[in-house]
């Protein structure tokens, strides 16, 4: 009897000390993650059945805003830190800072064939590396609260409004509803890139360099300068902040502060949510400039971090999340457009989600898509772009504050986009 106990505490020891090992010998990746909408509760889900099946990697989710993305992983970066795996929409501008996947994953030929398309976005000028893959693509363009219009008695727009006809509109709206201002657009540079090359900007000069503001950037800013003073544009949206600090309007817009909002199609399931049955909205399109009624194409892009310390079971974890079964489901439940070239051949998305207004709005961001214009497309796997939307934001935003006139503002995002240039050159 006594035997038999002390085997079974030798025995009961074993488990505890195998258990503990595999505890401790558990490698830990973190993963660096905002959020626009649900997309953040679905990754968790994912990812903890990742661990169910994979015990011997423990990965940790770090939901952030995103300008811990946008101002503090940068900083990190350069030091030689940050995350193992982050998501960031600055892709191309910090590709230096990326792994290449491509001795780590199972298949590079299946990350090739499924999300090649997109790889130069965030890999260096000239390199064939793997270095992630894009968790969905997304479109900029309006939304309307069409219960506002409809109790103003303003009819919305038509397919080919421009922008002075939708501010007029959202005014009229504005107006008569007693609301804060016409419309909002985003805080970002990125958000002011489609109008911008609607009225005929480009930002690529023919050796691939920033070109100098040109009159396509000058009449649209011009424009958003004047409604901000004339009050049509929510003033708060873009003074509340500083430097190239992101600002969204999608709260103004859920509690219907506003009729009109210039966002994207990551803004779907968000205004889903939180909009619910309190009032109809449609998606818009993009209003038209002079030369075009373009939105700016991109997305996030979940890239592997070069400094990690176990690179293999970052590997792993990217091939999960790369795998068309997780992909298809994450499109589905986030309401996103995929990028997987294959989830999108196959068709047959199961959108979760009973409302005709979703469904309408992801149809009209897939038709809008025909109307992004050449210098708009561009300007994903530019090398300079983030520099150029950092001076618009900043510049833009002290113009409409009232801190510079249009034309220092001008000449303030080019002094601004050649420090860029020259620090890189160093």
């Amino acid at each position: 009897m006594m035997k038999e106990k002390f085997y079974k505490g030798l025995i009961a020891t074993a488990l505890s000390t195998t258990l503990l090992s595999s505890a401790a010998f558990a490698e830990e990746v973190r993963v660096m993650w905002y959020s626009d909408g649900v997309e953040g509760e679905v990754m968790s889900d994912l990812l903890d059945r990742f661990m169910e099946k994979n015990p011997d990697i423990d990965v940790i989710l770090d939901n952030v805003a995103y300008q811990v993305v946008s101002e503090q992983l940068p900083i990190a970066l350069e030091a030689g830190n940050g995350p193992d795996i982050a998501r960031v929409t600055n892709l191309k501008a910090q590709s230096e800072h990326w792994l290449d996947l491509t001795p780590y994953v199972a298949d590079p030929a299946y990350w090739q064939e499924n999300f090649g398309d997109k790889a130069d976005w965030m890999r260096p000028d000239g390199s064939d590396a793997i270095t992630g893959f894009m968790t969905q693509l997304t479109l900029t363009g309006g939304f309307a609260n069409a219960t506002l219009f409809e109790q103003a008695g303003v009819a919305l727009p038509g397919a080919d409004a421009s922008w002075d006809d939708w501010v007029a509109a959202s005014a009229e709206v504005a107006k008569s509803q007693g609301l804060v201002a016409a419309f909002a657009l985003d805080r970002s540079g990125h958000r002011l890139s489609g109008p911008n090359v609607s009225f005929g900007a480009n930002y690529i000069a023919a050796d691939g360099t920033p070109a100098p503001i040109d009159d396509g950037v000058k009449a649209f800013v011009t424009k958003m300068v004047e409604w901000t003073n004339g009050g049509q544009n929510y003033r708060d949206v873009w003074v509340s902040a500083a430097g190239s600090s992101y600002r969204a309007a999608a709260e103004d817009f859920i509690n219907a502060q506003i009729p009109y909002y210039y966002s994207g199609s990551w803004q779907i399931a968000n205004l889903a949510t939180k909009i619910g049955d309190d009032f109809d909205w449609v998606a818009t399109g993009s209003p038209c400039g002079s030369d075009a009624c373009s939105g700016m194409a991109g997305g996030a892009g979940l890239v592997a971090v070069k400094y990690t310390k176990q690179p293999e079971a970052v590997g792993r974890v990217m091939d999960y999340l790369a795998s068309e079964e997780v992909v298809r489901e994450f499109t589905e439940r986030t309401l996103f457009l995929p990028a997987h070239k294959n989830v999108v051949a196959s068709g047959g998305l199961n959108f979760d989600t009973d409302s005709d207004q979703v469904k309408a709005a992801l149809s009209a961001f897939v038709e809008a898509s025909g109307n992004v214009a050449p210098n708009a497309a561009a300007l994903p796997a530019w090398k300079w772009a983030s520099a150029y939307y950092g001076a618009l934001v900043t510049r833009t935003g002290q113009a409409m504050a009232g801190e510079l006139s249009l034309d220092e503002a001008f000449d303030r995002m080019n002094a601004d986009i050649a420090e860029q240039v020259a620090q890189e050159n160093q």
